[in-house]
């Protein structure tokens, strides 16, 4: 019996505490999908934790026969992507190089807290190698198959590739992953999932492998919206309260407007603008944004690089030749990156992200596709380089427009059943997170049910 099959963390935590299921039967159920023969286990996990997730599971359900719990996870299987802490473990990220660094000292807050909430952790997932590409393709520990066309087999998204993987194909409840230009929600719209990229200062990042320090952040993948504001709540620290629900007919939402609505493919295109008639018969006032900082978001957003070879440098002179020749190529221009630079850099994104207040204000949220294109064939972007750093920019392009701007964000899926997984980004500025999680909840209630909204 198939116990997960992405169902919503709420209902599968009201079974474990009425005793329908138990933590147990989950964490096994999560294991003999992981070893499937043939399956995407061994591609979505770079380390599976099979014994302590048993004893883990067990101890869940003793305090839930005992009508005790350890907090909103409790007894759920969680997986937590390679880039994460955990005590007495190696850090890998994806990559060959760190597979034999000294284990971490101590918990990440991240894995702490997950723990606390009663979160089984069931192991860490694959990655693009350091967390540096929207792809999810990983030389080192093969690259997980996107659930949709698996006979194509088509690229999962990344650079939280096994976070994604894992929910999609019921290895875990939600994937915890990080999100720097996208890395939660293009592998989320990828794959039919949900995914949340927070206001980056909501979550503390020790503990944490970093990419870029200015635009990291960490958020969830899972089934639904309200599966990522619990989880969420969980990771910020917070005490989680249900989201209030919000007719759709209320929402005053602005459509971006520019480069984030060019070379769409037809599958990007068809849904996307599906989903804005389906708002706009439901009542939303839907209004063209015309943001005029927009066009200068590319060329200032060249500083990542930078942070990213200020922590890897040392690394790559000892151990470049083992590096994925792709995450070099994006890591190497920070070589060259004048301090001056950096600083004009620094000093742009303060000036644009006052502009994106003052434009985006009058809206409950901003609308864009998540993505450009659907996920293409892994084949295809592995024999070509130029395919690879296409599709790579045609994936981030969008999302990482709200890490520069230090937003907040969801993707949300915008495709009818049996389509290529497509998702709509709701998005806002920095500390808007609850209220994005309520508009997208909206969204998402209409989208999965138009007729019934």
């Amino acid at each position: 019996m198939r116990l997960l099959s992405q169902q919503p963390i709420a209902v599968l935590s009201h079974q474990l505490k009425t005793l329908q299921v138990s933590s147990r039967g989950l964490i096994e159920d999560c294991l003999s999908r992981i070893a499937e023969p043939g399956g995407e286990g061994s591609r979505t996990f770079t380390r599976v934790y099979r014994d302590s997730a048993l004893s883990t599971a067990d101890a869940a359900d003793a305090r839930l026969r005992n009508g005790q719990s350890a907090g909103p996870l409790d007894g759920l299987p969680i997986a937590i992507k390679d880039l994460f802490d955990v005590a007495g473990q190696p850090t890998p990220a994806g990559s060959v190089v760190l597979a034999d660094a000294p284990p971490a000292a101590a918990d990440s807050t991240v894995v702490r807290r997950l723990k606390q909430a009663g979160a089984v952790l069931i192991g860490r997932t694959n990655m693009t190698e350091f967390a540096y590409s929207g792809l999810g393709l990983n030389p080192h520990y093969g690259t997980p198959r996107n659930p949709y066309d698996q006979a194509t087999g088509r690229i999962p998204g990344g650079s939280s590739s096994g976070a994604a993987t894992s929910v999609a194909y019921g290895m875990a409840a939600a994937g915890i992953g990080s999100d720097t230009g996208g890395s939660v929600r293009i592998p989320s719209a990828l794959c039919g999932l949900t995914g949340f990229k927070p206001t980056a200062r909501r979550i503390p990042m020790d503990g944490v492998l970093p990419l870029s320090p200015t635009l990291d952040s960490i958020g969830p993948i899972a089934p639904t919206v309200a599966c990522c504001a619990l989880v969420d709540a969980v990771l910020s620290g917070e005490s989680f309260q249900p989201i209030e629900a919000q007719p759709v007919s209320t929402l005053r939402l602005g459509v971006l407007q520019g480069y984030v609505l060019e070379g769409l493919d037809t599958h990007v295109s068809r849904a996307y603008e599906r989903s804005l008639a389906m708002l706009q018969a439901a009542g939303a006032t839907l209004i063209p944004l015309h943001f005029s900082a927009l066009d200068r978001i590319p060329a200032a957003n060249q500083f990542a690089s930078a942070e990213a070879f200020s922590w890897h440098r040392h690394l790559l002179e000892r151990d470049g030749k083992r590096y994925d020749p792709h995450v070099v190529a994006r890591i190497e221009p920070g070589r060259w990156m004048l301090a001056a630079d950096y600083i004009d850099c620094i000093r742009q994104r303060r000036e644009i992200m006052l502009e994106a207040q003052a434009a985006f204000q009058p809206f409950d949220a901003v609308l864009l596709p998540t993505t450009a294109w659907i996920a293409p064939p892994i084949a295809e972007l592995e024999a070509c380089d130029t395919a690879y750093f296409n599709a790579n920019g045609a994936m981030l392009r969008n999302p990482s427009i709200f890490n520069y701007l230090d937003g907040c964000a969801l993707s949300v899926p915008c495709h009818l059943p049996g389509e290529a997984p497509v998702g709509l980004m709701i998005a806002g500025m920095g500390g808007r997170d609850h209220a994005i999680l309520r508009v997208g909840s909206a969204i998402e209630s209409l989208l999965a049910n138009p007729h019934g909204a």
